[in-house]
């Protein structure tokens, strides 16, 4: 049961954006800059650093909805199912990348030039690091705004949502808070 009054037992985020549009705008278009615009991440490559922090974090609503949205966007199901217990399921080139969002998950302090230069040695360059901090910092607090305020996972909402990112992005999220 969600955490504030004015959030339902089936409420999404949605109902958080509506809720508070000044802080929501920034970040639904930050979303969409981050994960759909140019990078040198493929589409998929971003949902999938975004499903394993939010399965990092445990927040079963985010990991839901981003893995699902991985897989529409050609991840395989077997990689996303494997991806917690083995990284080795994922091509060798995005293996230090995803190590190095686990860190900054786990133990963001003890980060050091030695990853960043792994990811570099795998054949990234330094604007692929900033993409990858970026999109674990921005899922580590959307996993924490999730939780904190006691969002739940409905798998009927999963495939929608999913479907809705994929195709569309985060960008419909901003007319979809006006009503």
């Amino acid at each position: 049961m969600p955490f504030l009054s004015f959030l339902g037992p089936r409420s999404t985020l949605l109902e958080v954006f509506r809720a508070f549009p000044e802080t929501s705008k920034p970040l639904i278009e930050f979303s969409e800059v981050l994960l759909r615009g140019p990078s040198p991440f493929t589409t998929a490559e971003r949902e999938l650093i975004a499903t394993y922090v939010s399965r990092l974090n445990q927040c079963r609503y985010c990991h839901a909805v981003h893995s699902a949205t991985a897989e529409r966007l050609g991840i395989p199901k077997e990689t996303l199912e494997r991806l917690a217990q083995n990284l080795e399921c994922v091509p060798a080139k995005m293996q230090p990348v995803l190590r190095y969002a686990e860190k900054l998950t786990r133990d963001p302090g003890s980060a050091d030039k030695a990853h960043v230069d792994a990811i570099l040695a795998s054949g990234w360059d330094e604007q692929a690091v900033y993409h990858a901090v970026a999109i674990t910092a921005l899922f580590n607090f959307m996993n924490r705004l999730v939780e904190g305020l006691g969002i739940e996972l409905h798998p009927g909402y999963v495939s929608s949502a999913a479907q809705r990112l994929a195709e569309r992005g985060y960008a419909p999220h901003l007319d979809m808070m006006k009503g």
